[in-house]
């Protein structure tokens, strides 16, 4: 007959006095349980107990390989995972990120995934160790159960039991691999490298120019019935910042400054191929004033005083005495190029106190208007075929006291030239880069271009200047140039200034800078805040600076073109370092071996004299923690599996003073005869 067993939560009461008759008692105990009852013992395991009830049965196999089945798996699980990570490594190696976006997600979950797995066979084999260390011939020290104990659970632990066996045990290995696997983590993250590279994403351009002819608006300028010359639109308002002052300064933008050309880029990194384009040039050389310039004072005519009219009265200019230095001092017209008066002068085209001190004089090789030349035209540049402007400057190195202490002249000749420049340009994280790697222009001999006729109507009197050529600058395959109406609209620009003279009245006064002197009107002088042709500024770089900016003009003007380029984006790639996959792989097969060592040393599975494999189990401890009769229904079996079906339906429970209680049990043989009470559970019941 069925005997329902007895409900764990019926407890014994210590204070009992009286007992039923013993059919009752009897009776009590058959009774069968409520339907609450039966629902509690049904419920009595729940997943998680079954599941290490399931896995107990796999510990307590006599099949070895099925006692570590649940640890060879995780093994097995680390080790896909890894060979995971490599195969997806393969397949991104050297490929963009775009490739597959989340693939380093996937390598991040895989390899924690590869870490966690390798540390239950690992705690699992160390756990175990624990039980054969203490089931030894000799007696071991009552500490080392709690250090074993922790190192099966962390890192502390692992630490304590290295130094404690000194790295002379199996166990040793397996705290060290605790230890270690604390590390794979960043290694798995040190394998994947994410360098930058620049991808072609579409191209772009920049302008050049091969003939240019400025953008005509339609104005024409009159008087009377002569059409006047006009300056070249395009290039005055560039030009006159550098001939008045500094020039046009970068704005700033970006990591760098603002092209000045028309530059598109659609992304942050553009290439262009080398090409050529249509621009202005400049060279400066100094010249040895012992050769060309001779100090002298002498009684000449006065054509650098600052209130003089234009060129055309020149005849009617006061003379007087001076002394400087001076272009051709012994021939019939001197040309003082820095000196001063020592006399006053006067006439009815201008007039000068003594001690007027010309600072700096710009002079024109080739005069304005009449096109007289002046050693050939140039000193230095004769084989330039079609100048701009060609000037001799000499200026006062300290000044007006300098100029009084009869200082040499610091004195260089300048030429601005049509030329053609080859260029690299590259623009990169807003910051435009360009290069002049060759230049070259017309250097073929011909005759004097200009042609000089008087003009004279009822309603006006002036010259005619005419350029007999166009300025062609032949290459390889292109002809490069600009008509002669254009040479002469540009070179009108720099006759304001070529000539031009800066003066001052004493040591003390500001100086004036007189320019446009071709005029025939009262004089033209400004008070210049950056006078750029005076030391200590750099004449040479300057009239640089001035060609730049001029031939960025031409690339802006309606006659470019576009040189078509690549541009350029950034695109992650990933990159692989598979040294940093040892030591992932080397804990791998470490922890396989450790495993198997363990096994070796249980395979013999429980006996007399050995325990059995318990792994991490805390059950050991808690057998033989129960009173006498329980430990004998334990450790008379013959394995942990049959010791569990036993302990199917008991229950247990920690006194502080008495130890464990088990339900349905006597408490211990110490306890003493009790007498119960009516309707009171049976012995053994707590």
């Amino acid at each position: 007959m069925y005997t329902p067993p007895l409900h764990p939560s019926r407890v014994l009461d210590t204070n009992a006095a009286t007992i039923r008759n013993p059919d009752e008692a009897q009776r009590a105990i058959s009774s069968p349980p409520s339907f609450r009852e039966s629902r509690l013992e049904k419920s009595s395991l729940d997943i998680t107990q079954r599941l290490e009830r399931k896995l107990a049965h796999l510990s307590a196999s006599d099949n070895v390989l099925k006692r570590w089945m649940y640890e060879l798996i995780s093994w097995t699980i680390s080790a896909l995972s890894m060979g995971a990570i490599m195969g997806i490594l393969l397949y991104l190696n050297n490929h963009s990120l775009t490739k597959w976006p989340s693939g380093l997600t996937v390598i991040a979950v895989l390899s924690k995934l590869a870490s966690a797995a390798l540390i239950l066979p690992v705690s699992e084999a160390l756990g175990q160790l624990k039980w054969i260390w203490f089931n030894g011939k000799k007696s071991k020290e009552i500490w080392d159960f709690e250090i074993f104990d922790k190192a099966s659970r962390g890192a502390w632990g692992s630490a304590m039991l290295l130094f404690r066996t000194r790295g002379r045990s199996l166990a040793a290995l397996g705290a060290l691999l605790t230890l270690l696997l604390l590390a794979t983590d960043t290694f798995f993250q040190q394998v994947v490298n994410l360098p930058e590279r620049w991808n072609l994403e579409g191209s772009s351009s920049i302008p050049k120019v091969t003939w240019y002819e400025p953008e005509k608006d339609g104005t024409r300028e009159f008087r009377g019935d002569a059409e006047m010359l006009q300056k070249d639109e395009s290039l005055w308002p560039k030009a006159q910042k550098f001939l008045y002052g500094n020039g046009t300064q970068p704005v700033p933008f970006g990591n760098g400054t603002k092209p000045e050309i028309p530059v598109s880029c659609p992304t942050s990194n553009c290439t262009w191929p080398s090409y050529r384009t249509l621009g202005v040039c400049s060279q400066c050389t100094d010249l040895d004033v012992s050769q060309f310039l001779t100090f002298t004072c002498l009684t000449a005519r006065a054509d650098w005083i600052a209130n003089l009219t234009g060129i055309f009265a020149q005849d009617a200019y006061p003379n007087g005495t001076m002394c400087g230095y001076f272009f051709n001092a012994t021939s019939d017209s001197p040309v003082m190029m820095s000196g001063y008066s020592t006399v006053d002068m006067e006439s009815t085209e201008g007039k000068s106190l003594v001690g007027e001190a010309l600072l700096m004089r710009a002079f024109p090789l080739v005069s304005s208007p009449k096109r007289k030349l002046y050693f050939g035209g140039s000193i230095n540049f004769k084989h330039i075929r079609n100048p701009l402007a060609n000037v001799v400057i000499a200026a006062s190195a300290s000044g007006a006291p300098g100029v009084y202490r009869n200082e040499t002249p610091v004195t260089q000749e300048c030429v601005l030239y049509w030329c053609v420049k080859e260029m690299q340009s590259s623009y990169y994280l807003a910051t435009y880069e360009e290069k002049t790697t060759q230049t070259f222009t017309n250097t073929t001999p011909g005759q004097f271009p200009w042609q000089i006729a008087r003009y004279e109507s009822t309603s006006l009197n002036g010259t005619i200047m005419t350029y007999d050529e166009n300025v062609v600058i032949q290459s390889e395959s292109d002809i490069y140039g600009v008509s002669n109406v254009t040479h002469v609209q540009a070179y009108s620009i720099f006759e304001d200034v070529f000539p031009s003279f800066t003066t001052t009245t004493n040591i003390s006064a500001q100086p004036t800078f007189r320019f446009q002197a071709q005029y025939k009107t009262k004089p033209r002088y400004k008070e210049l805040k950056f006078n750029p042709w005076i030391p200590p500024n750099n004449v040479s770089r300057h009239m640089e600076r001035l060609s730049d900016a001029l031939t960025s003009a031409l690339r802006s003007s309606s006659s470019n073109e576009m040189v078509m380029g690549s541009a350029f984006s950034v695109e992650t790639y990933v990159n692989i370092q598979w040294e940093w996959l040892i030591f992932p792989f080397t804990l791998l097969i470490l922890t396989l071996v450790f495993l198997v060592a363990t096994m070796v040393k249980t395979k013999k599975g429980a006996g007399e004299e050995n325990l059995g494999v318990w792994k991490t189990s805390a059950m050991p401890t808690l057998i033989y923690g129960l009173p006498s009769p329980m430990q004998k229904q334990f450790t008379s079996s013959s394995t942990w599996s049959s010791a569990l079906d036993k302990s199917k339906n008991m229950k247990i429970r920690l006194h502080p003073k008495s130890g464990w209680r088990v339900s349905g049990q006597p408490c211990t043989p110490d306890t003493p005869v009790i007498a119960m009470k009516v309707n009171q559970a049976p012995p053994g019941w707590i």
